[in-house]
C-alpha cells in the first residue's frame, strides 16, 4: 500500500514539529559522516531548485515531466492506463526486484573489456551497464532501506520456523528453509547489516517501435550483470511515484529484496557524466561516451581548488597522436581568451593557425630569411635592466665562442657603449634603433673615445669586437638578422611563432634567435601585469640539447607562475625529455598537468614512462585505453588530462571542420588550405570557402 490510496499524500509525521527536528538532526548527521570522508559533499537544495520556477526546471519537474536542466519548463499529462505515457514519450519500467532475477555473484567493480587492454583492466562499476553505459535516454532508480537488525532478524527467525514446519510438505519449503537459514548465519556471525533493496530502470522514447529497440539495449545491459530484466507493468504507477525525489518513503514494501549492505551498495551507480566548467577560463573538449561538449579548465581552476600549484603543463605524443592538432586547438583556445601566445616550433604545424589570427611567424628560409630587432623599444615599452641586459648577452653571445669567457671590463665597456647609445637615440629621433645604427655608435664615436682615454686592448678588444660583429652590419653575411624594420612591437603583439627547423643546427642563427626567444617572453612576463602569458616549445629537445636553452627553461617552469603564465613543453619521446638532467627535473616536477596521448605504441615499455610522471594505476589503465574504442561515426581522438594527480579523465578532441582545416598537419591538406587562402585573399575566407566546397561535396 503506497500513500497513492491515502486520504493525504503528506505523511502525519512530517506534520509533527518534534519528528521533523529528529529527522532534520539525523540527516545533520549523514552530512557530516559523508564530508567527514573528504570524498562527498552535500548541500542543502533551495524551494526553487527544487520545484523550480518559470525560468529553470527544478528537481521535481525534471524527474515527472523528463526535462534537462536545459529545457523550458513545461508541465505534461502523465498516463498510466493502457500504457505508460509522459507528454509524448512512450515509457517502460524494468526492475531487478525479484531474488531469482539477480546474479550469483556482485562486486565494487568489473571489467570494461572496450577500454582494457593486455597490460590493463579498465574497471568501472558492477551497474555502470544501466548507469553510463545504457546508451539511451533513461533514469536507473536505487533503493537501499536500513533497517532494525533484532527485529529483521526476529521475523526471518519467524519465517525459518514456518517453513521447516513445512519443510515436509515440498521441496521448495525445504530449500527456502535452508536459504533462510544460510541468510541468519552470515548475519548473525559475521556481524551483516540485513536490508532491502530495490533497483529499476526507468527508459523513453519517441515511438512505440523505438521502446522495442530500447528494451533490447536494457536486456543486453543486465545480462552483462548476470542479471534479468524484469518488464513491471502493474507496478509501475506506485514505482514512478515513489521515485520523485523525497518521496522514497512511498516505495511498495513487496517490489524488494533481502539482502545485505555490501550487496546492494554493488548495485549503486558510481560513475557520473563528465560536467562543464564554469571558469571563463578553458578549452572545448567532449565527452569520450556520447561527445556531449564540455568546458574544461585546466589552468585557474584547479589552482584555485588546490589541485595544483602551477599552471605549467607538458604534453606527450608519439607521430600520429593529434598531438599538434590538440596542442592547436588549445592555443587558440587560450588566444580567444586573450592570452599572450609565444611558440617554439620545429615543424611548421602552427603555421596555419598563426595566418588565421594574424600573428608574427619568424621563420628561416633563402628568399625570406628571419629577422629581428632587438634594439627597437616599442611605445609602452621602456629600456630597463633587463632589456640592456637581454642586448648584452646577445651581444657577448656574438662575440664569444661557447669556450670563450669575458672580462669584467668588456662587460663594463658593452653597459657603457648601450647607455651612451640610447642617450644618442633620444636626442636624435631620427635615428632609427637598430644593429646597423649601434654599429657605426660604436665605430665612430664610442671607441675613438675609448682610445682617447687609452683603455687598453686587453680591457676591451675594440677592433676585435668590430671585427667580429662586422658580419651582422650592412652588407654583411648576416645583415638581416638584426636589422628588421617590421614585426618590431613583439611586447604587445599576442600570437608569436619561432620556426626552428631550418636553423637548429645553425651555429650563428640559433644561439641568437634562441636570446631573441628568452627577451621576448621575459618581458611579457615582467611587464604585462594581470595578463595572461603561455610559451609553448614544440619538440622541445632540439633546443634543449643547448644547455643555455635548458638554463632558460628551468628557469621558466620555476617562475612563471608568479606571473600569472604558463609554460608548456610538446614531445613526442620522453627519452627527449630525460636526456637533459636539468630539464628532466625542472619539467616533469614543476608541471602540475600532464597531458598525454595515444600511447599504444608504448604500451609494452609504458612502466618507464608511468614511473617516470608519476602515474597511479588508474591513470595507467586511462591512458592506454585512449583510441581503443572510438565511434566510427565521428572524427576525433582522444587525450588524457591528469591535474596534479588527482583528477584525471579522457576527453574527446573534436572540433568542426573549419577549425580542423585550420590545425590540420597533413601536407595534402595544408597546401589546399593555403591555395584557398591565396584564391580568396585572407585565411578565414579560404577556410570557410574550403569546408563548404567538402561538404557539397565538390
Amino acid at each position: 500500500m503506497t500513500d497513492l490510496f491515502q486520504q493525504s499524500v503528506v505523511p502525519t509525521a512530517s506534520l509533527n514539529a518534534v519528528h521533523i527536528q529528529e529527522f532534520l538532526d539525523s540527516a545533520a548527521q549523514f552530512e557530516r559522516i559523508l564530508a567527514d570522508g573528504g570524498f562527498a559533499k552535500l548541500q542543502r537544495m533551495s524551494d526553487d531548485r527544487l520545484t523550480g520556477t518559470p525560468q529553470y526546471t527544478g528537481l521535481l519537474e525534471r524527474y515527472c515531466f523528463l526535462l534537462s536542466d536545459q529545457d523550458v519548463p513545461l508541465v505534461k499529462d502523465i498516463q498510466f492506463k493502457d500504457d505508460f505515457k509522459i507528454g509524448d514519450a512512450n515509457c517502460q519500467v524494468y526492475t531487478l526486484a525479484d531474488v531469482e532475477d539477480l546474479p550469483s555473484l556482485c562486486g565494487s567493480r568489473i571489467n570494461y573489456d572496450r577500454y582494457s587492454t593486455d597490460k590493463t583492466k579498465f574497471s568501472v562499476g558492477f551497474a555502470s551497464a544501466v548507469g553510463q553505459l545504457l546508451p539511451c535516454n533513461h533514469i536507473y532508480n536505487q533503493y537501499i532501506f536500513i533497517q532494525d537488525v533484532h527485529k529483521v532478524i526476529k521475523q526471518l527467525e519467524s519465517k525459518r520456523l514456518r517453513l521447516q514446519s513445512l519443510s515436509a510438505y515440498s521441496r521448495e519449503n525445504a530449500i527456502s528453509r535452508d536459504a533462510t537459514n544460510e541468510f541468519l548465519n552470515e548475519a548473525i556471525g559475521a556481524q551483516r547489516q540485513p536490508v532491502k533493496a530495490h533497483f529499476n530502470v526507468m527508459l523513453w522514447a519517441d515511438t512505440k517501435a523505438e521502446l522495442k529497440e530500447l528494451k533490447t539495449k536494457v536486456s543486453s545491459a543486465l545480462t552483462q550483470m548476470d542479471a534479468v530484466a524484469k518488464l513491471e507493468t502493474d507496478g509501475a504507477p506506485q514505482i514512478f511515484w515513489a521515485g520523485i525525489p523525497g518521496n522514497e518513503g512511498a516505495f511498495p514494501a513487496y517490489e524488494s529484496f533481502d539482502t545485505f549492505i555490501e550487496q546492494a551498495t554493488c548495485f549503486l551507480n558510481l560513475e557520473t557524466a563528465y560536467r562543464s566548467s564554469l571558469s571563463p577560463v578553458g578549452i572545448r573538449l567532449g565527452d569520450r561516451l556520447t561527445g556531449k561538449p564540455v568546458h574544461v579548465d585546466i589552468s585557474d581552476e584547479p589552482v584555485k581548488r588546490g589541485i595544483c600549484t602551477n599552471r605549467n603543463k607538458f604534453i606527450l605524443g608519439p607521430s600520429g597522436s593529434g598531438k599538434s592538432f590538440f596542442t592547436n586547438h588549445m592555443v587558440r583556445s587560450y588566444y580567444e581568451q586573450g592570452t599572450h601566445v609565444v611558440l617554439v616550433d620545429v615543424g611548421h604545424s602552427y603555421k596555419g593557425l598563426c595566418d588565421l589570427v594574424g600573428g608574427y611567424y619568424f621563420t628561416y628560409d633563402e628568399s625570406n630569411p628571419i629577422r629581428f630587432n632587438p634594439f627597437y623599444i616599442g611605445e609602452g615599452d621602456t629600456l630597463d635592466t633587463e632589456k640592456k641586459e637581454s642586448i648584452k648577452t646577445l651581444l657577448l653571445a656574438l662575440w664569444k665562442k661557447d669556450d670563450e669567457t669575458y672580462n669584467r671590463s668588456e662587460y663594463v665597456a658593452l653597459s657603457i657603449s648601450l647607455q651612451k647609445y640610447y642617450e644618442k637615440l633620444n636626442q636624435d629621433r631620427a635615428i632609427f634603433p637598430s644593429f646597423n645604427t649601434y654599429y657605426e655608435f660604436l665605430r665612430d664615436e664610442f671607441i675613438p673615445v675609448l682610445k682617447a682615454d687609452k683603455v687598453k686592448e686587453k680591457d676591451f678588444d675594440a677592433e676585435n669586437f668590430l671585427y667580429v660583429l662586422r658580419p651582422y652590419y650592412k652588407d654583411g653575411e648576416f645583415d638581416y638578422l638584426l636589422n628588421a624594420t617590421e614585426n618590431l612591437n613583439l611586447l604587445t603583439e599576442r600570437f608569436i611563432v619561432f620556426e626552428l627547423d631550418n636553423i637548429k643546427d645553425h651555429p650563428i642563427l640559433f644561439p641568437v634567435v634562441t636570446i631573441i626567444i628568452m627577451e621576448v617572453f621575459i618581458s611579457k612576463m615582467r611587464k604585462l601585469k594581470g595578463v595572461r602569458k603561455m610559451i609553448l616549445i614544440e619538440e622541445a629537445w632540439k633546443a634543449i640539447a643547448k644547455e643555455g636553452m635548458a638554463e632558460y627553461i628551468e628557469y621558466l617552469f620555476k617562475t612563471v607562475r608568479k606571473f600569472y603564465g604558463e609554460a608548456i613543453v610538446v614531445t613526442q619521446e620522453v627519452e627527449d625529455i630525460i636526456s637533459s638532467p636539468i630539464v628532466k627535473q625542472a619539467i616533469i616536477n614543476n608541471s602540475d598537468c600532464k597531458i598525454l596521448l595515444d600511447q599504444s605504441k608504448y604500451q609494452n615499455k609504458f612502466d618507464s614512462i608511468q614511473e617516470l610522471l608519476g602515474l597511479t594505476e588508474k591513470e595507467k589503465a586511462l591512458v592506454l585505453s585512449i583510441n581503443k574504442s572510438n565511434d566510427p561515426c565521428r572524427r576525433y581522438k582522444e587525450v588524457f588530462i591528469s591535474l596534479g594527480g588527482v583528477l584525471s579523465k579522457v576527453y574527446a578532441t573534436e572540433v568542426s571542420l573549419e577549425e580542423y582545416l585550420a590545425y590540420t598537419t597533413e601536407e595534402s591538406e595544408k597546401i589546399k588550405v593555403q591555395a584557398y587562402a591565396r584564391k580568396w585573399g585572407d585565411m578565414r575566407k579560404g577556410i570557410a570557402a574550403l569546408a563548404q566546397d567538402i561538404r557539397d561535396g565538390i
